[in-house]
């Protein structure tokens, strides 16, 4: 936007990147440990306290006039979202029904498609005002919807498995009753006793922590961390927030032209989330994790290879319009099958005992990965049009390879039967034989 470059100057790729990345890159931090403040003081009060820091993060970012202050508030605001971020999935996954929990746990990334959709028209309608608000309106309409997410965390019903846990059993039988659960389901999977979901302590060391790495919840916890980690590596993230540059590079003029055409990806995205979120738990979780991978190794590969063969020209030829159309496919494929998945997957497949802190190593990782790919991607653009691409493509199919061969399927599974996959000799065995050739 031009009053943001008149505020801030005109910034380098490697400034930009560092710039739009570093909220994720402070999100990691909380990330690690989130789990183990839900443990002791329960979800929705670490969501409520990271949405009121995110929200102060975006009141300073909203209000800067200078670059270290605006970094200041993208730091603050990177820490609280760390924090609810985090817990959202576990949350949602403890709280809902077994036949109806993919859909249930799909919603935030629905949500997230619905935010890139309206951020993208925000920036589009806001980049005519005459003044600085042209870019500090976004933020004031985030710091808002910050303060409305923690204001609904009062009314929302605490997890019934996270009361049962912590002794609180005849509250957790109203939640059960509230949340309209039946009561089989909540006798057979939530009250009945089993060693995986045996309660945490109630304040969990660091020392502690290595328990997610135990041997009879390790496959479980690096299954987590890597489907987390692997989803932001196939370079969602790249396409989301560099998607006028990538259009612009494809031979759409600059500015307004490209901020349409990344808005009508985002209509596209919103149209498709819907019935992929409606039908989460119509489709298995492998069945979604091998053709959306096998789909976007494909973009990124076909993509990259017109690059290589200096296809795409800016105003002739039809190599450009491949790679706009392929770009709308790949983030198409992203929303409707490794989007939804991989934070579900994440959340269900841990046992009670570990699954906030195991989720929070995942979720970590997928900050971390989420800034690599936010900072290095105009980096890598600026000095290569294709190998971006071919990167990006082998690691979806690595991806794909991994889970095809490690993933047992958990659809329509209550979360306490889920850990009965995991018992079994066969993964035991193939997850030995990872472990062991990793030293």
């Amino acid at each position: 936007m031009p009053y943001f470059e008149t505020t801030f100057g005109i910034l380098s790729p490697t400034i930009r990147g560092f710039t739009v990345s570093l909220i994720m890159l402070m999100g990691a931090v909380p990330s690690f440990f989130s789990g183990q403040l839900a443990d002791r003081f329960g979800h929705l009060r670490i969501v409520m306290a990271g949405a009121l820091v995110f929200a102060s993060g975006v009141i300073l970012e909203g209000s800067a006039s200078q670059l270290s202050m605006f970094l200041v508030g993208r730091a603050l605001a990177g820490i609280g979202e760390g924090l609810w971020l985090t817990n959202v999935s576990v949350y949602i996954t403890e709280i809902s029904p077994a036949a109806r929990r993919g859909t249930l746990v799909s919603l935030p990334q629905f949500m997230a498609t619905i935010g890139v959709c309206t951020g993208y028209f925000t920036c589009y309608g806001s980049i005519h005002i005459e003044s600085s608000i042209a870019w500090r309106l976004p933020f004031i309409i985030m710091g808002v919807l910050a303060v409305i997410l923690a204001g609904s965390c009062l009314f929302l019903p605490k997890s019934p498995r996270w009361l049962q846990i912590n002794g609180r059993r005849g509250e957790a039988l109203r939640v059960v009753e509230r949340l309209g659960i039946s009561s089989a389901e909540a006798e057979k999977d939530i009250f009945a006793p089993s060693i995986d979901n045996a309660p945490p302590r109630a304040a969990m060391t660091l020392s502690d922590f290595s328990l997610v790495f135990n041997k009879q919840y390790r496959m479980r916890t690096t299954l987590g961390i890597f489907i987390l980690g692997m989803v932001q590596l196939c370079g969602i993230d790249g396409v989301l927030y560099y998607a006028p540059t990538l259009f612009n590079q494809a031979g759409l003029p600059a500015g307004t032209a490209s901020f349409l055409a990344s808005g009508l990806s985002a209509i596209l995205m919103l149209a498709i989330s819907i019935p992929a979120s409606l039908y989460a738990d119509n489709w298995g979780r492998r069945t979604s994790v091998i053709t959306g991978g096998i789909g976007l190794s494909a973009c990124m590969f076909v993509i990259g290879s017109l690059y290589a063969a200096n296809n795409v020209h800016a105003n002739t030829g039809a190599g450009r319009w491949f790679v706009i159309v392929l770009i709308f496919c790949f983030a198409l494929l992203y929303v409707s099958t490794w989007g939804i998945v991989g934070k579900i997957y994440a959340s269900e497949v841990q046992p009670a005992k570990t699954r906030a802190a195991a989720n929070s190593l995942a979720q970590g990782l997928g900050f971390l990965t989420n800034w690599l790919v936010a900072f290095a991607t105009p980096i890598f653009l600026a000095h290569s049009s294709y190998g971006t691409y071919f990167l990006f493509g082998g690691l979806s199919l690595f991806t794909v390879v991994v889970l095809s061969m490690f993933m047992p399927e958990t659809r329509g599974q209550s979360l306490e039967s889920i850990q009965d996959a995991f018992h079994a000799p066969h993964w035991g065995r193939q997850l030995r034989s990872i472990v062991s050739s990793l030293g």
